[in-house]
């Protein structure tokens, strides 16, 4: 829905598309409906609702995904007009968190997200919560079942909170046990598939393989590095941003993004093949700033191979940076010396052997004869 925003609503909806492949749907239709103040019924107003259910019947799809978020009623009126499995941008968001989420830890963040999102949207969930009103005439077992219903969850919601919070203070643990190897640490930061699961592979000794999807990483994963001028480093990944991240999601994974903030550098990687590399690049800055990450950073312009030329030279003028090719191994010793060098630059001592490459040599014996 354009409520304005123009060349920027195309991009939502092109990265609208791109969540719903990623969560596992075949897009039939795409549309962009501009409306500068949403319908309170049906969001972008009964005729056009009934256009798109036309679509609908017409591709054979069943699902009708809206990229703003809707209203209990909203959402009710939507699936009681159209007949079809009614989603919202946050719904589809958390699908593929939870797709993707296989640690304990990420599973328990999660879940937590769903209720929290849940919980104000009971209202109205199936038949037997018709009957929800207070006071004579209105009494009756759906209400009763709507409140049983709402103390489960927050039970639920009090016992994954307690459990975040357990697995935070078991984190600071290990932050102070990494705190005390003395290594320094490279934390991997970007918007969703920017690349910065490939730069980590490319990085370090034993670094995971990236994934062409949205979240492909929502477990932080450390591993280690080695930079020539320092010595051994540890480089973290972290879960990737996105524009209008659910609030809820940014809360449960709070834990796991203030990591960054014990980092003494942040690799900002920037997706240079992709339009809108701007935008993304402002909203990665402005939620470090909104979790307190004052970290010196470095911005790598990832998948330099696959960006346009004039693309490429108006982000390294408008945001410096470096491009990388981290596939074809492109700007990694460039990169390598430019983090060595703010590594330096906060303070950071080198190791006595960090002027020798850890690669095995072969050693050569030969005769003065």
């Amino acid at each position: 829905v354009d409520q304005g925003e123009g060349v920027q609503a195309e991009v939502d909806l092109a990265e609208l598309a791109e969540l719903a492949r990623t969560a596992g749907a075949v897009v039939a239709h795409q549309e962009l409906v501009f409306r500068p103040s949403l319908d309170p019924r049906y969001a972008v107003g009964r005729g056009k609702v009934e256009e798109l259910v036309s679509q609908a019947y017409h591709q054979n799809a069943g699902t009708l995904i809206f990229g703003i978020d809707l209203s209990a009623a909203q959402a009710r009126e939507l699936e009681t007009i159209t007949g079809l499995k009614i989603l919202d941008r946050t719904q589809l968001i958390l699908d593929i968190f939870a797709q993707h989420a296989r640690t304990p830890e990420a599973k328990v963040q999660v879940e937590l997200a769903q209720l929290k999102y849940l919980l104000p949207r009971l209202v109205g969930k199936g038949k037997e919560l018709s009957r929800l009103g207070g006071g004579i005439g209105t009494r009756g077992p759906g209400e009763t079942k709507l409140e049983v219903d709402r103390r489960r969850l927050k039970d639920r919601i009090a016992e994954l909170t307690r459990k975040l919070r357990e697995i935070a203070a078991r984190r600071q643990e290990t932050r102070r046990q990494r705190d005390k190897s003395g290594l320094p640490i490279v934390g991997v930061v970007g918007y969703t598939n920017a690349g910065k699961t490939t730069l980590m592979h490319a990085l370090a000794k034993k670094g995971d393989e990236g994934e062409n999807k949205l979240f492909a990483t929502l477990r932080p994963l450390t591993r280690r590095g080695f930079l020539p001028g320092i010595g051994e480093v540890l480089f973290t990944d972290t879960v990737g941003f996105i524009r209008h991240m659910p609030g809820d999601l940014v809360e449960a994974f709070r834990s796991t993004l203030e990591e960054l903030r014990d980092a003494d550098v942040l690799l900002h990687v920037l997706d240079a093949s992709q339009e809108g590399a701007l935008e993304r690049y402002e909203v990665v800055e402005d939620l470090l700033a909104e979790l307190g990450v004052e970290s010196r950073r470095v911005l790598v312009l990832s998948k330099a191979d696959a960006a346009d030329g004039y693309d490429l030279e108006f982000l390294k003028e408008r945001l410096g940076g470096l491009p990388v090719a981290a596939v074809k191994g492109l700007g990694l010793h460039e990169l390598k010396q430019w983090v060595a060098e703010a590594l330096l630059a906060q303070g950071v001592r080198p190791a006595a052997w960090a002027y020798v490459s850890p690669e095995p040599r072969v050693a050569v014996a030969a005769s003065t004869d």
